[in-house]
């Protein structure tokens, strides 16, 4: 096990708390009331241990550093509610899009953008329609927002939004790349400048050249079903999704397939591990390490895939209220959040309802702690592991 300090942050976003607890044992070393984490824009990870996130309720840009005296670094007001959260890998320059929040459908057209540096912000209106969102560096940074019907990566100058007069005017991006429709899912890689889109068809790719973007070959899914969640390995410099197939009926959600996709993006080998029936979405990577949880009504499990995919199956105990046959497992249910840091071993999955937190060692697989939270963690709530030095920072989009 690495020795460097681990810290969970888990998020009530439910009841509005957050809790910042080391690892294994769950010493509560900071807490914060009051905070309703956006769960869909998620943890932003920083340089030195920090990690930023949005309050919804608030509206508000949360800069925290867990390591530090003070949890809470900074507080920058942003449009809510938060729907994608990204920055430029230096974690200077960051990009907030609004999403549907409590309603039926997409309403907000309203970006907002920050310099964590300086506090500057603006905010302006793009397009209505839950943009992904990812912040290029390499010079004046670039804004690039993910948009559907019509499918388009649309490319902003940071500096012109942030120069933008005040009472959120309308922009046009300067440049852009057509997409498919059914664009969900957003990744770069700082270390060549690509910015990435899941699509159906595929991974799209395109890289910086200068305020522009160059369109690059597709990446393919290699399998009839396609990925709804993508992000970038750090450490391997790697891209990660789950690939979902079976009847779209959300009603018979657990006939659903599930495989693992991985595409090292040094030698542009693709590979697949299935990973069983259910609900899988969401994964987290750890130092030799790729977690998955899958929910079923035959049983929970945590998957977890070493170098070589070899997948290690943990049972996890069942939860009241999971998602039922017969039912959506997205209203009205429980869900799990998975959360592990690239500087270490651990791995730590929520209880939705519950109130609890599982720690692993995923060398072995096992246990190491059960914690029982003073709150019930409703919908699963959010978390984010890190350690001051993991290099998780390497991926500048908010999970």
């Amino acid at each position: 096990m690495t020795a460097a300090l681990a810290l969970l942050l888990v998020s009530d976003h439910v009841e509005g708390s957050l809790h910042v607890l080391t690892l294994p044992d769950g010493t509560e070393t900071g807490r914060l009331t009051g905070r309703h984490l956006s769960e869909h824009a998620g943890f932003l990870a920083l340089p030195g241990g920090r990690a930023a996130c949005v309050d919804d309720r608030r509206g508000e840009l949360l800069v925290l550093d867990p390591f530090g005296d003070d949890l809470v670094e900074t507080a920058v007001p942003v449009a809510a509610p938060a729907e994608h959260l990204a920055c430029d890998p230096s974690g200077r320059w960051a990009a907030v899009t609004t999403g549907v929040g409590e309603n039926g459908e997409p309403w907000s057209d309203l970006l907002t953008v920050v310099d964590l540096m300086t506090g500057d912000t603006a905010r302006v209106r793009t397009r209505v329609g839950e943009p992904g969102v990812t912040v290029l560096g390499d010079g004046d940074p670039l804004v690039v927002l993910r948009h559907r019907e019509p499918g388009t990566l649309a490319v902003h100058r940071f500096a012109d939004l942030l120069g933008a007069p005040p009472g959120c005017p309308a922009v046009a991006p300067h440049a852009h790349l057509p997409l498919p429709d059914d664009g969900h899912g957003d990744a770069q890689d700082p270390h060549s400048g690509h910015v990435f889109a899941a699509t159906g068809d595929g991974v799209h790719r395109a890289r910086r050249e200068g305020d522009t973007l160059v369109r690059e070959r597709t990446i393919p899914w290699n399998s009839p079903a396609r990925g709804w969640y993508l992000r970038l390995d750090p450490r391997r410099r790697a891209l990660w999704s789950t690939l979902r197939g079976g009847p779209a009926d959300p009603l018979r959600w657990p006939e659903w397939t599930n495989q693992a996709w991985h595409h090292d993006l040094a030698t542009n080998r693709t590979s697949l591990t299935d990973l069983g029936p259910g609900l899988v979405f969401r994964l987290a990577l750890a130092h030799h390490h790729t977690a998955f949880t899958r929910i079923h009504p035959d049983g929970d499990e945590l998957i977890l895939l070493d170098a070589d995919n070899t997948a290690r199956r943990v049972p996890l105990p069942a939860m009241d209220g999971a998602p039922r046959r017969g039912g959506t497992p997205w209203e009205g249910v429980q869900r799990r959040a998975v959360a592990a840091s690239p500087g270490s071993d651990w791995v730590a999955v929520t209880r939705g309802g519950h109130g609890e937190v599982h720690v692993f060692d995923a060398r072995t697989g096992s246990e190491a702690a059960r914690w029982k939270l003073d709150t019930a963690l409703g919908h699963g709530g959010h978390a984010m592991l890190r350690t001051r030095t993991d290099g998780a920072e390497g991926d500048p989009v908010g999970r």
